[in-house]
């Protein structure tokens, strides 16, 4: 990751906030997540990760926030210290995945991540198409999955959203990702 420093967990909620509306959003990453900002539904929180033991906890208790409460459709869990070693995310993620099965969870809630220096599997790290799971701080994304569900349903030739995104990212290319990327973590739009 870029940054020498831990942020805030105002400046990391800012700076993810700002990644929803003018990366996610603006450049219709997912083209459902417009109509959640719009409707005010996406609960950030900040966690720090240090302590696994405690950040797992915080995962499981915005499960239940979200069991109780239909008014939130999703949650991005910010990490604001603890994980900035994208191998250690990915054991992280391992963790939390099984967590979410073993309390029930499974088939309710599923999990996306995000990372600074998120690589998927086979593609070389600068590969501008790692960037359509990039964020400015480390992430799980807590989904319904009836309303992912619902909103797939309803949008066509859902299963070519990621090719499209990858096209798109190749088309900005790394340089332009890299600093949009970096102006957000700085606090800047």
């Amino acid at each position: 990751m870029s940054a020498s420093s831990t942020p805030s967990q105002d400046q990391a909620l800012s700076a993810t906030r700002a990644w929803v509306e003018t990366f996610v959003v603006a450049r219709n990453v997912c083209p459902f997540a417009g109509r959640e900002v719009a409707r005010d539904t996406i609960r950030y929180v900040a966690v720090d990760a240090t302590d696994w033991e405690r950040a797992l906890l915080a995962l499981v208790a915005e499960c239940e926030r979200l069991d109780e409460t239909p008014a939130i459709e999703t949650t991005l869990l910010v990490v604001t210290e603890g994980l900035e070693e994208f191998e250690d995310y990915l054991d992280f993620l391992v963790i939390a995945e099984a967590l979410l099965a073993e309390q029930g969870h499974e088939g309710t809630y599923q999990l996306a991540s995000f990372h600074p220096d998120y690589c998927f599997e086979g593609e070389a790290p600068g590969d501008a198409a790692n960037f359509t799971n990039r964020s400015p701080w480390p992430m799980l994304h807590l989904l319904r999955e009836a309303g992912l569900e619902e909103a797939l349903a309803h949008y066509p030739n859902p299963e070519a959203i990621p090719e499209r995104n990858v096209a798109a990212m190749r088309e900005l290319g790394r340089e332009a990702l890299v600093a949009a990327l970096s102006r957000l973590r700085d606090g800047k739009r």
